[in-house]
């Protein structure tokens, strides 16, 4: 995996990203920091990036599953370590996922899975900050 990081003076302390596979991103620092706030901040990049990691294999296992996801939110918070370097030092996640019929116990096995074995994001993330899960279904089954 390769990713190329530019500085783009002219707008302060903004940096575009090429990934290996040919896309770009943006990112932008906070005012106080030089930047304009024109784009997400690196760290916000990297909270989203586990975000979607996990989300991504949430799917993929009830897809796998023969389960009728129709959808999956995850809402993410972090706390920060007050000094330098300010890793990540607690991480919620709070799985909102939906679909028709599915069983609570397949889809918090589903997160268990991500987050023990298959999600590389959560598992780095995971040497410095306490990770919490929660888990909320909304059945999308037709009223009878």
């Amino acid at each position: 995996m390769e990713c190329t990081i530019n500085w783009m003076p002219a707008s302060g302390m903004a940096f575009s990203a090429e990934t290996g596979s040919g896309h770009l991103l943006t990112m932008d620092g906070a005012p106080e920091g030089g930047g304009r706030n024109l784009a997400p901040r690196p760290m916000e990049t990297l909270l989203a990036g586990a975000g979607a990691c996990t989300a991504y294999d949430v799917v993929l296992i009830l897809k796998r599953g023969r389960h009728d996801v129709r959808g999956c939110e995850v809402k993410m918070s972090a706390d920060r370590a007050q000094t330098d370097p300010k890793v990540f030092t607690r991480i919620g996640m709070h799985f909102v996922v939906s679909g028709v019929g599915l069983p609570p116990a397949v889809v918090e096995r589903a997160v268990k899975l991500s987050h023990d074995k298959y999600c590389s994001a959560v598992a780095m993330l995971g040497k410095t900050a306490q990770i919490d899960c929660s888990v909320e279904l909304k059945d999308l089954a037709a009223p009878a």
